[in-house]
């Protein structure tokens, strides 16, 4: 802010005046006649400066002058004489995306809106990737120049990357490093649903960006690899002494230090136990074994590592990253650890039952809810013996044999659930925990599994060449493909087909009769090894997975897991502020009042929980990377981009429907709710809504003409849950089973006495079709 100030020489009667108004209110405080003393201090006081202290005003002059001389010819010196500060460093970057994305004709010209909203997600990422990263403090900028390619086939990005070299002098290689391992599948965190071709990688520094541009621009260049690619990772027995009270016993390298042997680990082993011994951080040894010794899970392709979760990484850093040696703080740094702790990614924390005990929450052990990542809260209670599987909700444990048995055991039915799934591989659905009937993560393509009394195995079709026509065979193919897709909650089947089996020693089951309206399945040994493979359209939007009973039949006040798997917990730098909805992969709806006034920080999105202050194994986090405001007059919505996306749909997180049409808002709007929480925000609950009409709503609040007007159904008396900014309103479809998305709330509802609350005033859904989906697609 600039303030202008008009200054005006005085005359020695207004400098005088203005001491002796200053004096005046100094003596007049004694209770002295302020007329009689104005005119005895001004005499006093203009005796001062004649005579005793004008040796003093001489010198502090003298002073002033001095400084003002010394900041001149700083001034002058540092213009004239200093060099100028050394420029950005720019870096030219180019690489072809042939798998995830693709060129089409808009994205040719610049001035597109196509070509503003794709570089702008494609320069979003790049700034995460580098913020992230060991360059983060030299790291200025980055910027999509050009987006070319074959149309429909692949994309070709070009963009520059900036730095700032007084941190740092940036190379060529530490920029290659960084994109190669973001290209890498194993190690990517921000363009995971990409397929880079990591022979297309060129990065070049600019020394005249502008001719350098133009160049990469007209120019598509690929380098030859310079090194031969590694070979697939692969696991390998744990043998490292120091680390063997670990939870798993195999792990692979290179590891997250970049040790290739066990011998380099054991040269640098002793760093890390005086680390431990020093007791900066009460599980420094868990933390540090794990990244020393990660736990490798194999896969078909390649196997993987299984490193800690970020927030236990942070954890460590607050307690002992001042103590870590130089020289392993980039190899640690948090960056470089996955952000979420959906099954598989990463390891949490271990002492989940412990950490529930210091946060005085000891009553939710054996409370019947799954609290922590690894099921310890539930697991050896009164209810639950070792070894048992827990039904996921209540306090009911079956023996394992139990599963698929063809009787009901679990009070949700979860225990007769995906008897029939998709699965990569026999060793992958092994792989899955097998603490709970509730499958982690949803398949939408691969072989057709069966579980049979906890027996895992494929559907062989061997026996349909042998009985049937091929155009029977085909139509069998088919339709038990919708239905097992159906089954699944998908909304169709997008292909199916025999495939040759390259498992070995694995069960095969068989239909017995396939033209019956009801299949049975028999064991058989499939000698031709050749079974089904399918692929399902995308998942059924706005499905409460894990209740049997359609429409609000049974359905409580207090949320259960699954019940509303499209509810999102906003948090900025971990604090919940607001909620949102999931609408697709890659985006979340809220509203924009939950970022206005508020400094630029990190917000994440929380997916999969009822209780905020607990860690579920269905619970997954993205970070936020992008917003886009609605277009529409009156509304308040905004779309939040994630930074990678949910591919782990589940029973506890999937996406919710849209209205069916604009101008509506549900076809069944006698049943719609929205969701708060508890006054302390841990439990989410349910409050039952109905229309209202828009004066009343008028009369409290101002309105849009995008608003609307609703009440809750029953008397807010006991004032037991609150709205936060973002909470969503649902309403029932018409096919009683699935649930719209009909509004966003603008505000936080608090508790609060029958003819003062704020109106429920909702921004409505159905006007923003057209943009929601356009942005999505």
């Amino acid at each position: 802010m600039t303030v202008t100030m008009d200054h005006k020489r005085k005359t020695s009667w207004d400098s005088k005046m203005s001491v002796s108004t200053v004096s005046t209110r100094r003596f007049s405080r004694a209770g002295t006649p302020s007329s009689i003393l104005s005119s005895d201090s001004d005499i006093r006081f203009t005796r001062k400066l004649g005579g005793q202290y004008r040796c003093g005003c001489c010198v502090l002059a003298a002073f002033l002058l001095f400084l003002l001389f010394s900041g001149v010819s700083i001034y002058l010196g540092y213009t004239f004489l200093v060099s100028d500060p050394p420029g950005d460093q720019v870096f030219l970057a180019t690489f072809r995306i042939i798998k995830g994305d693709y060129f089409t004709p808009e994205l040719a010209d610049t001035s597109t809106e196509t070509f503003r909203i794709r570089s702008r997600e494609y320069r979003d990422r790049l700034n995460l990737i580098f913020r992230r990263s060991f360059l983060k403090l030299s790291f200025i900028s980055s910027h999509i120049l050009a987006l070319d390619g074959v149309e429909d086939k692949y994309l070709v990005m070009h963009f520059e990357v900036r730095f700032d070299p007084r941190f740092r002098t940036i190379g060529v290689s530490d920029v290659i490093d960084i994109l190669s391992r973001e290209i890498s599948p194993s190690t990517s965190r921000y363009l995971t649903n990409l397929t880079i071709d990591p022979k297309s990688l060129e990065v070049q520094e600019s020394l005249n960006a502008l001719n350098a541009q133009v160049a990469l621009q007209t120019t598509v260049s690929t380098i030859p690899p310079t090194t031969t690619p590694p070979p697939p990772r692969r696991c390998s027995p744990l043998e490292l002494s120091y680390c063997k009270n670990l939870p798993y016993n195999i792990t692979s390298y290179p590891n997250l230090i970049g040790h290739q042997s066990l011998q380099e680990v054991e040269d640098d082993v002793i760093a890390f136990r005086e680390l431990v011994d020093s007791e900066c951080y009460r599980l420094a040894y868990d933390f540090l074994c794990q990244a020393l010794q990660p736990a490798c899970f194999p896969e078909d392709a390649e196997d993987v590592l299984q490193l800690p979760c970020r927030s236990f990484c942070k954890e460590f850093w607050s307690g002992c990253g001042n103590r870590l040696p130089e020289k392993f703080k980039q190899a640690l740094d948090c960056s470089n650890f996955p952000e979420y702790a959906d099954y598989g990614s990463c390891r949490p924390k271990p002492g989940c039952v412990q950490a529930l005990k210091e946060k005085a929450l000891s009553p939710r052990i054996c409370d019947g809810v799954i609290d922590c990542p690894d099921f310890n809260d539930e697991r050896n209670c009164a209810y639950c013996r070792d070894g048992y599987m827990h039904c996921g909700v209540g306090r009911t444990c079956i023996p394992k044999i139990k599963r698929c048995d063809g009787k009901v055991d679990c009070p949700n039915g979860s225990d007769e659930k995906d008897c029939l799934t998709l699965a990569k591989s026999i060793s992958a659905a092994k792989s899955l925990p097998q603490d709970t009937p509730h499958s982690a993560r949803y398949h939408r393509e691969g072989y057709v599994v069966f579980n049979e009394k906890g027996k895992i195995g494929k559907l062989c079709t061997e026996n349909l060449n042998k009985t049937l026509s091929p155009k029977e065979v085909e139509m069998v193919l088919q339709t038990s493909a919708t239905s097992l897709c159906s089954l699944l909650s998908y909304t169709g089947v997008e292909f199916v087909e025999v495939r040759r089996d390259e498992e070995y020693g694995i069960a095969y089951v068989q239909m017995e009769d396939p033209l019956v309206a009801e299949i049975s399945f028999v064991r058989t040994s499939c000698p031709s090894k050749e079974v089904m493979y399918v692929r399902c359209a995308p998942l059924e939007c706005g499905i409460q997975a894990l209740r049997n009973k359609g429409g609000v039949q049974g359905l409580s006040k207090m949320a259960e897991p699954g019940d509303w798997p499209w509810h999102v917990a906003l948090l900025k730098e971990d604090v919940h502020v607001c909620d949102a909805t999931l609408l697709s992969e890659s985006w979340v709806i809220t509203t924009a009042s939950c970022f206005q006034g508020q400094s630029k920080a990190e917000w994440s999105a929380r997916l999969g929980t009822v209780r905020l202050s607990s860690s579920s194994p269905w619970q997954q986090e993205r970070r936020i990377i992008g917003m886009m405001k609605s277009p529409v007059e009156g509304s308040t919505a905004v779309l939040l981009k994630l930074d990678s996306p949910v591919t782990a749909f589940s029973d506890f997180v999937r996406p919710i429907c849209l209205p069916p049409n604009e101008g509506s808002v549900s076809t069944n709007k006698s049943h719609c709710n929205t969701l708060g929480w508890a006054r302390n925000r841990e439990i989410l609950q349910r409050v039952q809504l109905k229309h209202s009409e828009m004066e009343r709503c008028e009369n409290i609040s101002i309105a849009s003409v995008n608003s609307i007007c609703t009440e809750a159904e029953y008397s807010m008396d006991d004032c037991n849950e609150e709205e936060v900014a973002g909470s969503p309103m649902l309403c029932l479809l018409g096919d009683n089973r699935r649930w719209a998305l009909a509004g966003v709330g603008s505000w936080r509802i608090a508790c609060s006495k029958p003819g003062t609350e704020r109106p429920r005033l909702y921004d409505k859904i159905s006007s923003n079709l057209a943009w929601i989906k356009s942005t999505i697609d």
